[in-house]
């Protein structure tokens, strides 16, 4: 059985991206993103909202671009080996292999997928997680958390989000990032 891990980049005050939808603060650098890379290996399917998927589907094609380093070669691989699911009740087409549109969130389908999958499923975007932690769907957080303040935007939880957790990993990288991957507890 997969487990649904909720991971993104986030503030130190919370925030995905800022009041201007700005979230280049938290671009991770070679040792960050190695580490992401590795931790990615283990999912099968991204769960995502059309406007995080439009973000992400720079990854289809990052690996062909000249001069890019090792670390953005090798996630754009994990990416495009993964299954990609995009809520979406405008988006008409992806832009991506291996994807397809589901135009409404379906928390009974996602425990179907979870229950039937050997590998984990990842979801990304607060507002998509959002719904999956008030379904109880969420197994796992993994906060990247990087050492700036923003002041308000995007929260990385909803103001409704409620679990109880417990620390199971953490990790502090020279930029100043800390990671903390916590299991849902009850």
């Amino acid at each position: 059985m997969g487990k649904l891990i909720y991971s993104m980049i986030t503030s130190l005050d919370g925030f995905v991206s800022d009041r201007d939808g700005n979230f280049g603060w938290g671009t991770p650098d070679e040792e960050l993103h190695a580490f992401i890379n590795e931790r990615q290996r283990a999912i099968g399917t991204y769960l995502y909202g059309r406007r995080m998927y439009e973000t992400m589907v720079f990854w289809e094609t990052a690996d062909q671009l000249p001069d890019e380093p090792d670390v953005i070669r090798d996630y754009a691989q994990v990416w495009q080996a993964a299954e990609k699911i995009v809520y979406s009740s405008t988006l008409t087409e992806v832009a991506s292999e291996r994807t397809r549109i589901e135009r409404t969130f379906d928390p009974e389908a996602v425990r179907v997928w979870k229950s039937g999958s050997e590998r984990d499923l990842a979801i990304a975007g607060p507002d998509l997680a959002a719904a999956a932690i008030r379904a109880g769907l969420v197994d796992e957080y993994e906060l990247f958390v990087g050492p700036v303040i923003v002041g308000g935007g995007h929260p990385f939880f909803a103001a409704d989000a409620r679990a109880e957790l417990e620390l199971l990993e953490e990790q502090r990288f020279a930029n100043g990032v800390l990671f903390a991957r916590y299991g849902v507890t009850g």
